[in-house]
């Protein structure tokens, strides 16, 4: 009859919650427990990732307007404002709708930023998949754009990089030349994805009097297309 094996004790002190690092799904858990990370503390941290947030922009000023941005308007930016100023380097920091080749964000030339609202995200948390290409965007290298990735469960969201009292005031366009600052010398691969941008862009226009309320203009029938807050 086999012997059991004793079992040997954790070669490091077991880690608090608060201190465990995210690693690799089949990577041993850095808690020490032994157990692979999918199967200890990485259940919690994936169940946080995927869980969905039915409203990431409550607590935003404009939220209305986010959602708008985000479901209805072709082509939009603004003018966003950061509760600590900018960094040296970056004199501007916008949202807009979509960016050239599906780029998350775009750090420009002259340093200033463009922030994308209408990529796919890697969670259930728009407000913290946004806030964290945004950090990257302003730690990015001018003339680079910023690469999609798996967010962090306990990364920062919008909301606490954003000031609340902020003005959220949408710029919507016709088309899609304000991805580029002279669109007459932008890059054929630029060049091409902005034709086809503005190809399949409805007329919008923001109306004023009411909120988050846009007029489209489509061949077939006009119609109006109003976020409201209630249910």
């Amino acid at each position: 009859m086999a012997k059991k094996r004793p079992q040997s004790k954790a070669g490091k002190q077991q880690l608090k919650d608060g201190e465990i690092p995210v690693v690799g799904a089949r990577e041993p858990c850095p808690c020490g427990s032994g157990r692979r990370y999918k199967a200890c503390h990485g259940r919690a941290a994936a169940q946080a990732v995927t869980e969905l947030v039915h409203r990431p922009f409550e607590g935003l000023a404009g939220e209305c307007d986010w959602v708008a941005l985000r479901e209805l308007v072709p082509a939009a930016t603004v003018e966003l404002t950061l509760k600590d100023g900018l960094p040296d380097g970056v004199p501007s920091v916008k949202l807009a709708t979509v960016l050239p080749m599906a780029w998350p964000a775009l750090r420009r030339d002259d340093g200033s930023v463009l922030l994308a609202l209408q990529n796919d995200t890697s969670s259930g948390d728009l407000s913290r998949d946004l806030a964290d290409t945004l950090q990257r965007a302003l730690e990015a290298e001018p003339g680079t754009p910023v690469a999609a990735r798996r967010v962090p469960a306990d990364g920062s969201r919008l909301q606490d990089l954003l000031a609340p009292d902020a003005a959220f005031e949408p710029e919507v366009h016709s088309g899609f030349e304000f991805w580029v600052p002279d669109a007459e010398n932008a890059t054929a691969e630029v060049s091409a994805s902005l034709e086809r941008a503005n190809a399949a862009a409805i007329p919008t226009t923001l109306l004023s009097g009411v909120d988050a309320a846009y007029w489209c203009e489509t061949p077939e029938k006009n119609h109006l297309r109003w976020v409201m807050p209630h249910p």
